[in-house]
């Protein structure tokens, strides 16, 4: 029985959809074991040691988008070059849009009195707008800076990197970000090449080599998940609180995946690895 379990630990992930694995319990896991008379009987506990010998784990399912970029390989690794060695002429900042904020109940965890959960209401409606974040991480220091505007245009992108020019006057930026629209309009283009910013943008379908979006996701779960904000002055203070709170401990960034697959890609992967 053992053998036979471990022989479908061992089949390829396109097998698992067919075989025993597609099944959500390990209660139901046993039955069908018992009903293809692998074994008369098998208990959960028992099961549960036979999968974790074949180092078979309970996951998620996720969802990847594949890139159709040409240019996949050589803007990975150009932005993989500017995390691993910044260029001594500037520093590298990592920018990206957050959002949309707007007001409603948020899920989340908080340390309660035993038996008495926070209940947060349910809306109908949602009034006051939507604001977004703009954002940007120095990886030389660790620290975001950022900035909250009701529209997320090429305007308001052109003056986040006026802000980060002046933050850094006499130094090379190079700014990675993703390929929205208002990043690539004409304005910025040639305002950043006639003011030392280099902007790199990532391959298409590529936005998880933005550094900035680990940030995003520490951002959400400690300012945002668990809050009901009824108005943006509020939850723009929660921002700004963990924001300052974060960057007193900030930490330059040097070691971005190390030893993740991605490295020795050559060519871009049919699907997900």
């Amino acid at each position: 029985m053992r053998e036979h379990i471990r022989l479908i630990a061992r089949t390829s992930p396109e097998d698992w959809n067919i075989a025993a694995f597609s099944i959500w319990s390990l209660a139901k896991l046993a039955a069908h074991l018992v009903e293809r008379q692998v074994a008369p009987s098998i208990s959960r506990e028992t099961l549960r040691r036979i999968l974790r010998e074949g180092k078979v784990s309970w996951q998620a399912t996720t969802t990847w988008k594949a890139s159709n970029d040409p240019g996949f390989i050589a803007k990975m690794h150009r932005v993989l070059a500017l995390y691993d060695t910044p260029p001594a002429d500037g520093r590298v900042i990592c920018v990206d849009e957050f959002g949309p904020l707007n007001l409603m109940p948020r899920k989340g965890r908080a340390w309660r009195p035993a038996g008495r959960p926070r209940r947060l209401r349910a809306t109908y409606n949602r009034y006051g707008g939507v604001m977004h974040m703009l954002a940007a991480l120095d990886l030389a220091t660790g620290k975001v800076y950022y900035r909250i505007r009701r529209r997320k245009r090429w305007r308001e992108f052109l003056g986040l990197l006026k802000t980060l020019r002046d933050r850094w006057p006499g130094e090379k930026l190079y700014v990675v970000l993703d390929n929205f629209s208002p990043h690539k309009h004409a304005e910025v283009r040639t305002w950043a090449a006639d003011n030392g910013v280099e902007l790199v943008f990532l391959p298409t379908y590529g936005s998880w080599l933005n550094w900035i979006e680990s940030e995003f996701a520490a951002l959400r779960y400690f300012a945002l998940n668990g809050t009901d904000h009824h108005t943006h002055g509020e939850q723009n203070s929660a921002i700004a609180a963990y924001i300052r709170w974060r960057n007193t401990r900030a930490e330059p960034k040097t070691a971005f995946a190390p030893d993740s697959t991605i490295r020795a890609w050559t060519q871009y992967p049919t699907r997900a690895a």
